[in-house]
């Protein structure tokens, strides 16, 4: 039988999350919630939306799990107390594994984890709660990655790195092995990390300038 499962909040990724979770796991959707002041619609992907202040009476935990399908929003701090709440109130937090995810890591993952296709975790990584790993990321062996942190697409994380809580990792990072990321770290999409970066520490990498020649007098395209 499947597992009973809530998802909390309304937007792109709870749509996203309904979608895996649905086509791709042990459990069923059976609602969503999210605080009463957003709550702006009675039904979602065609199934009721209740307040989140009335979740304990209209889906107790004792039979149902919750997710909380909220973004990097300041920092991951929102999804922080979303994840927090939901625990206080005695809700067990499900993660969402693809099964087109290469997991070596004997399943070192954990609660409300949302890992997507085409991630590679290789052993003896350690993934902590509330973690967001975007589709197609390589991390790699002995590595740690701190709770409440996203990673978005085709970064690679190299062996023995120690990624601290609430980062934010943009596209096609790279870190270099055993390096540490400090808690609070936004790290910009293409940046390229090859020593430890402070807690707090912001890391971008030079956006790309257009050329003075335009395209129509390029000779070799």
């Amino acid at each position: 039988m499947a597992k009973k499962l809530v998802v909390f909040g309304t937007g792109d990724i709870a749509q996203l999350a309904h979608y895996y979770f649905r086509h791709d796991s042990e459990y069923e959707v059976v609602a969503f919630t999210v605080d009463r002041s957003y709550l702006t619609s009675t039904e979602f992907c065609g199934l009721p939306v209740v307040a989140f202040e009335d979740l304990i009476d209209a889906y107790p935990p004792a039979g149902h799990e919750l997710f909380v399908a909220i973004s990097y929003a300041k920092l991951n701090s929102t999804r922080r107390q979303k994840f927090e709440a939901a625990q206080a109130l005695g809700y067990g937090l499900a993660s969402y594994i693809s099964s087109k995810a290469t997991v070596l890591n004997e399943h070192a993952i954990g609660r409300n984890c949302f890992i997507l296709e085409d991630n590679t975790i290789q052993p003896f990584c350690q993934i902590g709660d509330n973690v967001t790993l975007w589709s197609g990321n390589h991390i790699g062996h002995h590595s740690h990655i701190g709770s409440h942190t996203f990673i978005s697409s085709h970064v690679v994380v190299s062996g023995g790195v120690k990624i601290g809580e609430q980062c934010f990792i943009g596209v096609n990072a790279t870190l270099r092995d055993h390096v540490t990321i400090g808690d609070k770290c936004v790290i910009g999409a293409g940046a390229l990390i090859l020593s430890d970066a402070e807690t707090n520490g912001v890391y971008v990498s030079a956006e790309t300038e257009r050329s003075r020649v335009p395209s129509n007098r390029l000779r070799s395209i």
